[in-house]
């Protein structure tokens, strides 16, 4: 079960033995090795697990054993991916959501499983992506499964920019991740309607500022007077991450869902949220 000693500093992947899970936890082990620092996989007993009686099985030992289980089978997960990266495991007991904020205080990055359209891992993980991008303190990834339709084109890295305090540490993180992921990057400006938005001559500025500063990455401009979540359901190219600022956090469910109807179009990319 959880010590009290502090949290170390890592890259930090809730588990509740879900496909989901293990393969958010697959997608942060490059998050890990490049920062060096362990994953640290955590499974949390939601709080309300009762004992059972003497004579039976405790519902507590279930849970327990279960968590064990999921643990280790993501930790296969991981070392199969041959990368040298420390894994560290946790068990721990309480509210799901409320033990993934603790941690983020300490975390480089958090990192959870989205099932997409459907529900997002709620029943274990007792949360929705949108309460963790929203309370956390630190960046928060929330990674699709697959995606259940190709598009042509290189898999682009999508930064939503605008007149936040927050866009330069959004942009900044979205060519890390390009970096990381050898992907190029499109900084598309949110323009508001009603808000003056952002010139169009302001973003081109922007972006070759980016480029003279990072000149191994491909970044290209793009504008939308929609939300960025409506921008990336419209977008006939494979986005494989949407970095966007905690002023977009409340966007998260409408870019990985739930959705109703699997017919509906809407982005199917992960998500990445930053902060400082």
């Amino acid at each position: 079960m959880r010590e009290s000693n502090p949290p170390r500093p890592a890259v930090v992947v809730g588990i509740d033995g879900s496909q989901a899970a293990i393969r958010a936890a697959e997608w942060a082990v490059d998050e890990a090795v490049s920062r060096e620092l362990p994953l640290r996989l955590i499974h949390v007993i939601p709080e309300h697990v009762e004992p059972a009686p003497a004579a039976a099985v405790g519902n507590v030992q279930m849970e327990v054993e279960y968590g064990e289980t999921a643990l280790r089978i993501c930790s296969a997960a991981v070392e199969a991916t041959g990368r040298p990266v420390k894994v560290e495991t946790e068990l721990s007991r309480g509210n799901p959501v409320t033990t993934l904020i603790v941690e983020s205080r300490s975390a480089a990055m958090l990192c959870i499983g989205s099932v997409g359209i459907g529900h997002f891992a709620r029943t274990l993980l007792g949360s929705t992506a949108a309460e963790l991008a929203q309370a956390a303190h630190c960046p928060v990834a929330i990674i699709r499964s697959r995606q259940s339709r190709s598009k042509p084109g290189r898999p682009l890295i999508v930064a939503a920019v605008s007149d936040a305090p927050d866009s330069e540490q959004v942009v900044e993180l979205a060519i890390r991740e390009a970096q990381l992921r050898h992907a190029p990057v499109l900084a598309v400006g949110v323009l508001q309607a009603g808000t003056g938005g952002m010139p169009s001559d302001e973003l081109d500025r922007r972006v070759q500022r980016w480029v003279r500063q990072h000149p191994g990455v491909q970044i290209y401009a793009g504008a939308t007077r929609t939300e960025i979540a409506d921008f990336l359901a419209t977008m006939d190219t494979t986005i494989q991450l949407a970095v966007i600022g905690i002023d977009d956090a409340d966007q998260v469910a409408s870019i990985i869902g739930p959705h109703r109807h699997s017919l509906i179009g809407h982005a199917e990319c992960s998500v990445l949220v930053a902060r400082s």
